[in-house]
Protein backbone atom coordinates (compact mmCIF):
# COMPACT_ATOMS: atom_id res chain seq x y z
CA UNK A 1 0.00 0.00 0.00
CA UNK A 2 1.36 3.40 -1.00
CA UNK A 3 0.61 6.28 1.37
CA UNK A 4 -0.41 9.55 -0.27
CA UNK A 5 1.87 12.52 0.32
CA UNK A 6 -0.01 15.35 2.09
CA UNK A 7 -0.72 18.37 -0.09
CA UNK A 8 1.72 21.27 0.15
CA UNK A 9 -1.08 23.42 1.56
CA UNK A 10 -2.08 20.85 4.21
CA UNK A 11 -2.12 23.35 7.10
CA UNK A 12 -4.27 25.78 5.12
CA UNK A 13 -6.49 22.90 4.00
CA UNK A 14 -7.10 21.73 7.56
CA UNK A 15 -7.83 25.28 8.69
CA UNK A 16 -10.32 25.64 5.84
CA UNK A 17 -12.02 22.38 6.85
CA UNK A 18 -12.42 23.59 10.44
CA UNK A 19 -14.10 26.77 9.26
CA UNK A 20 -17.11 24.72 8.14
CA UNK A 21 -17.52 23.16 11.61
CA UNK A 22 -18.93 20.10 9.90
CA UNK A 23 -16.91 17.28 11.47
CA UNK A 24 -18.85 14.97 13.81
CA UNK A 25 -22.17 16.66 13.10
CA UNK A 26 -25.39 14.66 12.84
CA UNK A 27 -26.63 13.25 9.52
CA UNK A 28 -28.51 15.72 7.32
CA UNK A 29 -31.08 14.97 4.64
CA UNK A 30 -29.46 17.28 2.08
CA UNK A 31 -26.21 15.29 2.10
CA UNK A 32 -27.97 11.92 2.33
CA UNK A 33 -30.04 12.76 -0.75
CA UNK A 34 -26.83 13.40 -2.69
CA UNK A 35 -25.14 10.13 -1.68
CA UNK A 36 -28.28 8.14 -2.53
CA UNK A 37 -28.41 9.80 -5.94
CA UNK A 38 -24.71 9.09 -6.49
CA UNK A 39 -25.15 5.41 -5.65
CA UNK A 40 -28.23 5.17 -7.88
CA UNK A 41 -26.71 6.94 -10.89
CA UNK A 42 -23.41 5.08 -10.68
CA UNK A 43 -25.09 1.79 -9.74
CA UNK A 44 -22.81 1.16 -6.78
CA UNK A 45 -23.67 -0.31 -3.37
CA UNK A 46 -21.66 2.33 -1.51
CA UNK A 47 -21.53 6.13 -1.76
CA UNK A 48 -19.87 8.49 0.71
CA UNK A 49 -19.30 12.14 1.48
CA UNK A 50 -15.83 11.81 2.96
CA UNK A 51 -13.95 14.60 4.76
CA UNK A 52 -10.26 14.29 5.64
CA UNK A 53 -8.75 15.76 8.79
CA UNK A 54 -5.26 15.17 10.22
CA UNK A 55 -5.96 11.65 11.51
CA UNK A 56 -9.00 10.14 9.81
CA UNK A 57 -11.55 10.23 7.07
CA UNK A 58 -15.00 10.99 8.45
CA UNK A 59 -18.21 10.39 6.55
CA UNK A 60 -20.76 13.17 6.66
CA UNK A 61 -23.12 10.94 4.69
CA UNK A 62 -22.88 7.28 3.83
CA UNK A 63 -24.86 4.71 1.87
CA UNK A 64 -24.04 1.01 2.18
CA UNK A 65 -21.38 1.41 4.89
CA UNK A 66 -21.87 1.00 8.63
CA UNK A 67 -18.79 2.78 9.98
CA UNK A 68 -18.72 6.57 10.35
CA UNK A 69 -14.96 6.97 9.92
CA UNK A 70 -11.73 5.12 9.14
CA UNK A 71 -8.07 5.81 9.94
CA UNK A 72 -6.27 8.11 7.56
CA UNK A 73 -3.87 5.36 6.47
CA UNK A 74 -6.80 3.42 4.98
CA UNK A 75 -8.36 6.35 3.16
CA UNK A 76 -8.49 6.26 -0.64
CA UNK A 77 -9.52 9.90 -0.49
CA UNK A 78 -6.08 11.06 0.66
CA UNK A 79 -4.89 10.42 -2.89
CA UNK A 80 -7.74 12.58 -4.21
CA UNK A 81 -6.47 15.53 -2.17
CA UNK A 82 -3.67 15.86 -4.72
CA UNK A 83 -6.11 16.04 -7.65
CA UNK A 84 -8.30 19.14 -7.11
CA UNK A 85 -9.35 19.25 -10.77
CA UNK A 86 -9.77 15.58 -11.54
CA UNK A 87 -11.59 12.43 -10.50
CA UNK A 88 -9.65 9.68 -8.77
CA UNK A 89 -10.85 6.48 -10.45
CA UNK A 90 -9.56 3.02 -9.54
CA UNK A 91 -11.24 0.45 -11.77
CA UNK A 92 -9.67 -2.55 -10.01
CA UNK A 93 -7.92 -2.06 -6.70
CA UNK A 94 -6.12 -5.39 -6.94
CA UNK A 95 -4.32 -4.13 -10.02
CA UNK A 96 -3.28 -0.84 -8.39
CA UNK A 97 -0.19 -1.02 -6.16
CA UNK A 98 -1.41 1.99 -4.18
CA UNK A 99 -4.41 0.05 -2.89
CA UNK A 100 -3.94 -3.68 -3.49
CA UNK A 101 -3.02 -4.42 0.13
CA UNK A 102 -5.23 -1.73 1.68
CA UNK A 103 -7.17 -3.12 4.65
CA UNK A 104 -10.43 -1.94 3.09
CA UNK A 105 -9.55 -4.01 0.01
CA UNK A 106 -8.30 -7.16 1.71
CA UNK A 107 -11.02 -6.91 4.36
CA UNK A 108 -14.55 -5.49 4.68
CA UNK A 109 -16.00 -3.82 2.71
CA UNK A 110 -13.66 -5.46 0.13
CA UNK A 111 -13.33 -2.48 -2.17
CA UNK A 112 -12.57 -3.38 -5.81
CA UNK A 113 -13.75 -0.18 -7.48
CA UNK A 114 -13.45 3.42 -6.33
CA UNK A 115 -14.29 6.74 -7.97
CA UNK A 116 -14.11 10.03 -6.07
CA UNK A 117 -14.53 13.64 -7.11
CA UNK A 118 -12.82 16.29 -4.97
CA UNK A 119 -14.76 18.68 -2.77
CA UNK A 120 -12.92 21.91 -3.48
CA UNK A 121 -13.44 25.25 -1.73
CA UNK A 122 -13.53 28.53 -3.60
CA UNK A 123 -9.95 29.09 -2.44
CA UNK A 124 -8.84 25.76 -3.92
CA UNK A 125 -8.56 23.64 -0.75
CA UNK A 126 -9.70 20.02 -1.12
CA UNK A 127 -11.79 19.04 1.91
CA UNK A 128 -12.52 15.47 0.87
CA UNK A 129 -14.50 13.65 -1.79
CA UNK A 130 -17.88 12.49 -2.93
CA UNK A 131 -17.08 8.91 -3.82
CA UNK A 132 -18.78 5.74 -5.03
CA UNK A 133 -17.48 2.25 -4.23
CA UNK A 134 -18.19 -1.24 -5.53
CA UNK A 135 -17.11 -4.72 -4.49
CA UNK A 136 -16.62 -5.63 -8.14
CA UNK A 137 -14.10 -4.15 -10.62
CA UNK A 138 -15.73 -1.85 -13.12
CA UNK A 139 -15.66 1.49 -14.89
CA UNK A 140 -17.95 4.51 -15.04
CA UNK A 141 -19.25 5.78 -18.33
CA UNK A 142 -18.94 9.45 -19.27
CA UNK A 143 -22.50 10.28 -18.20
CA UNK A 144 -22.01 8.81 -14.73
CA UNK A 145 -18.69 10.62 -14.32
CA UNK A 146 -20.29 13.90 -15.32
CA UNK A 147 -23.17 13.31 -12.90
CA UNK A 148 -20.74 12.54 -10.08
CA UNK A 149 -18.91 15.84 -10.66
CA UNK A 150 -22.23 17.69 -10.61
CA UNK A 151 -23.27 16.01 -7.38
CA UNK A 152 -19.89 16.86 -5.88
CA UNK A 153 -20.52 20.51 -6.63
CA UNK A 154 -23.87 20.19 -4.84
CA UNK A 155 -22.08 18.84 -1.77
CA UNK A 156 -19.82 21.89 -1.83
CA UNK A 157 -22.85 24.13 -2.26
CA UNK A 158 -24.29 22.65 0.94
CA UNK A 159 -21.00 23.15 2.74
CA UNK A 160 -20.72 26.76 1.57
CA UNK A 161 -24.31 27.37 2.64
CA UNK A 162 -23.48 25.98 6.07
CA UNK A 163 -20.42 28.21 6.32
CA UNK A 164 -22.43 31.26 5.29
CA UNK A 165 -25.11 30.48 7.89
CA UNK A 166 -22.44 30.05 10.57
CA UNK A 167 -20.94 33.40 9.60
CA UNK A 168 -24.36 35.04 9.78
CA UNK A 169 -25.05 33.44 13.16
CA UNK A 170 -21.74 34.70 14.54
CA UNK A 171 -22.45 38.15 13.13
CA UNK A 172 -25.93 38.07 14.68
CA UNK A 173 -24.51 37.00 18.04
CA UNK A 174 -21.95 39.79 17.90
CA UNK A 175 -24.65 42.28 16.97
CA UNK A 176 -26.79 41.12 19.88
CA UNK A 177 -23.78 41.44 22.18
CA UNK A 178 -23.09 44.97 20.98
CA UNK A 179 -26.77 45.91 21.26
CA UNK A 180 -26.86 44.56 24.79
CA UNK A 181 -23.71 46.48 25.65
CA UNK A 182 -25.18 49.62 24.12
CA UNK A 183 -28.40 49.13 26.06
CA UNK A 184 -26.39 48.67 29.24
CA UNK A 185 -24.53 51.88 28.50
CA UNK A 186 -27.74 53.84 27.96
CA UNK A 187 -29.28 52.45 31.17
CA UNK A 188 -26.21 52.51 33.42
CA UNK A 189 -24.70 55.42 35.30
CA UNK A 190 -21.06 55.49 34.15
CA UNK A 191 -19.68 56.77 37.46
CA UNK A 192 -21.35 54.41 39.93
CA UNK A 193 -22.23 51.51 37.58
CA UNK A 194 -25.77 51.28 38.99
CA UNK A 195 -28.82 52.04 36.87
CA UNK A 196 -29.38 55.59 35.72
CA UNK A 197 -32.47 57.80 35.87
CA UNK A 198 -33.77 56.59 32.51
CA UNK A 199 -33.65 52.98 33.66
CA UNK A 200 -35.30 53.98 36.94
CA UNK A 201 -38.24 55.55 35.13
CA UNK A 202 -38.89 52.33 33.20
CA UNK A 203 -38.51 50.08 36.23
CA UNK A 204 -40.55 52.19 38.65
CA UNK A 205 -43.39 52.63 36.15
CA UNK A 206 -43.51 48.88 35.50
CA UNK A 207 -43.48 48.05 39.22
CA UNK A 208 -46.12 50.66 40.01
CA UNK A 209 -48.40 49.29 37.29
CA UNK A 210 -47.88 45.76 38.63
CA UNK A 211 -48.75 46.90 42.14
CA UNK A 212 -51.85 48.67 40.81
CA UNK A 213 -52.98 45.69 38.73
CA UNK A 214 -52.44 42.97 41.34
CA UNK A 215 -52.81 45.01 44.55
CA UNK A 216 -49.29 44.10 45.62
CA UNK A 217 -47.19 46.15 48.04
CA UNK A 218 -44.48 48.38 46.60
CA UNK A 219 -42.11 50.83 48.26
CA UNK A 220 -39.15 52.96 47.33
CA UNK A 221 -36.35 54.75 49.11
CA UNK A 222 -34.74 58.02 48.07
CA UNK A 223 -31.31 58.60 49.62
CA UNK A 224 -29.31 61.82 49.54
CA UNK A 225 -25.68 62.06 50.67
CA UNK A 226 -25.52 64.62 53.47
CA UNK A 227 -23.37 67.74 53.01
CA UNK A 228 -22.06 66.41 49.72
CA UNK A 229 -21.35 69.86 48.29
CA UNK A 230 -19.19 70.68 51.28
CA UNK A 231 -17.33 67.37 50.86
CA UNK A 232 -16.73 68.13 47.18
CA UNK A 233 -15.58 71.69 47.87
CA UNK A 234 -13.23 70.58 50.65
CA UNK A 235 -11.66 67.44 49.21
CA UNK A 236 -12.20 67.82 45.47
CA UNK A 237 -14.43 66.27 42.85
CA UNK A 238 -12.41 63.07 42.60
CA UNK A 239 -12.92 62.44 46.30
CA UNK A 240 -16.62 63.22 45.86
CA UNK A 241 -16.86 60.78 42.97
CA UNK A 242 -15.27 58.10 45.13
CA UNK A 243 -17.91 58.71 47.82
CA UNK A 244 -20.69 58.24 45.26
CA UNK A 245 -19.12 55.00 44.03
CA UNK A 246 -18.80 53.66 47.57
CA UNK A 247 -22.37 54.63 48.49
CA UNK A 248 -23.63 52.88 45.34
CA UNK A 249 -21.59 49.79 46.21
CA UNK A 250 -22.97 49.63 49.76
CA UNK A 251 -26.55 50.02 48.51
CA UNK A 252 -26.06 47.40 45.80
CA UNK A 253 -24.54 44.85 48.19
CA UNK A 254 -27.46 45.27 50.57
CA UNK A 255 -30.12 45.04 47.85
CA UNK A 256 -32.23 41.92 47.52
CA UNK A 257 -32.63 40.08 44.22
CA UNK A 258 -35.78 41.91 43.04
CA UNK A 259 -34.70 45.35 44.28
CA UNK A 260 -33.71 48.00 41.75
CA UNK A 261 -30.91 50.43 42.56
CA UNK A 262 -30.40 53.62 40.55
CA UNK A 263 -28.60 56.91 40.72
CA UNK A 264 -31.35 59.49 40.55
CA UNK A 265 -29.08 62.46 39.97
CA UNK A 266 -26.21 64.25 41.68
CA UNK A 267 -25.76 62.65 45.08
CA UNK A 268 -29.25 61.06 45.17
CA UNK A 269 -30.02 57.35 44.85
CA UNK A 270 -33.29 55.46 44.61
CA UNK A 271 -34.03 51.88 45.64
CA UNK A 272 -37.25 50.36 44.28
CA UNK A 273 -38.56 47.66 46.63
CA UNK A 274 -41.10 45.34 44.98
CA UNK A 275 -43.50 43.43 47.25
CA UNK A 276 -42.39 45.49 50.24
CA UNK A 277 -44.80 47.36 52.51
CA UNK A 278 -44.11 50.52 54.48
CA UNK A 279 -42.83 48.71 57.56
CA UNK A 280 -40.45 46.61 55.48
CA UNK A 281 -39.23 49.69 53.64
CA UNK A 282 -38.50 51.45 56.94
CA UNK A 283 -36.41 48.49 58.13
CA UNK A 284 -34.43 48.39 54.90
CA UNK A 285 -33.93 52.15 54.94
CA UNK A 286 -32.58 52.08 58.49
CA UNK A 287 -30.26 49.19 57.65
CA UNK A 288 -28.82 50.95 54.60
CA UNK A 289 -28.46 54.24 56.49
CA UNK A 290 -26.61 52.47 59.31
CA UNK A 291 -24.23 50.60 56.97
CA UNK A 292 -23.28 53.84 55.24
CA UNK A 293 -22.77 55.58 58.56
CA UNK A 294 -20.56 52.74 59.85
CA UNK A 295 -18.50 52.36 56.67
CA UNK A 296 -14.85 53.38 56.57
CA UNK A 297 -14.58 56.67 54.72
CA UNK A 298 -11.58 58.72 53.66
CA UNK A 299 -11.28 62.24 55.04
CA UNK A 300 -14.46 62.32 57.15
CA UNK A 301 -17.64 60.31 57.94
CA UNK A 302 -20.38 60.14 55.33
CA UNK A 303 -24.09 59.84 56.10
CA UNK A 304 -27.33 59.85 54.13
CA UNK A 305 -30.84 61.17 54.66
CA UNK A 306 -33.54 58.76 53.48
CA UNK A 307 -37.15 59.26 52.52
CA UNK A 308 -39.45 56.30 51.85
CA UNK A 309 -42.88 56.01 50.28
CA UNK A 310 -45.18 53.06 49.63
CA UNK A 311 -47.84 52.33 47.06
CA UNK A 312 -51.22 53.67 48.07
CA UNK A 313 -53.47 56.31 46.60
CA UNK A 314 -50.91 57.95 44.30
CA UNK A 315 -51.98 58.82 40.80
CA UNK A 316 -48.88 57.30 39.27
CA UNK A 317 -45.28 56.26 39.88
CA UNK A 318 -44.03 59.84 39.60
CA UNK A 319 -46.31 60.91 42.44
CA UNK A 320 -44.91 58.11 44.60
CA UNK A 321 -41.37 59.27 43.85
CA UNK A 322 -42.34 62.82 44.75
CA UNK A 323 -43.63 61.62 48.13
CA UNK A 324 -40.29 59.92 48.83
CA UNK A 325 -38.47 63.09 47.80
CA UNK A 326 -40.55 65.19 50.21
CA UNK A 327 -39.89 62.67 52.98
CA UNK A 328 -36.16 62.86 52.29
CA UNK A 329 -36.21 66.66 52.65
CA UNK A 330 -37.98 66.31 55.98
CA UNK A 331 -35.17 63.98 57.04
CA UNK A 332 -32.71 66.73 56.11
CA UNK A 333 -34.69 69.24 58.16
CA UNK A 334 -34.75 66.83 61.08
CA UNK A 335 -30.96 66.93 61.30
CA UNK A 336 -29.80 64.58 58.51
CA UNK A 337 -28.60 60.98 58.88
CA UNK A 338 -32.13 59.75 59.52
CA UNK A 339 -35.14 58.15 57.82
CA UNK A 340 -38.54 59.72 57.25
CA UNK A 341 -41.66 58.22 55.71
CA UNK A 342 -44.16 59.87 53.40
CA UNK A 343 -47.04 61.64 55.08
Amino acid sequence: MVQAVPPKNEIERLNALREYRILDTLPEQAYDDITHLAAYICQTPIALVSLIDESRQWFKSRVGLDVSETPLMDAFCTHALLRPDDMLAVNDTLNDPRFADNRLVTGAPYIRFYAGVPLVTQAGAVLGTLCVIDTQPRDLDAAAKSALFRLGRQVMAQLELRKTLLTLQRADQELNRLNLALTEQTLTDPLTQVHNRRALEHSLTAEWERAFRYSQPLSLLLLDVDDFKSYNDTYGHQAGDQVLRLVAAIISRDARQPDFVARYGGEEFVIVLPETDSEGALQIAERVRYKIEQASWPHRPVTVSVGHASYGNQADAEAMLKQADQAMYRAKQAGRNCVMGAL
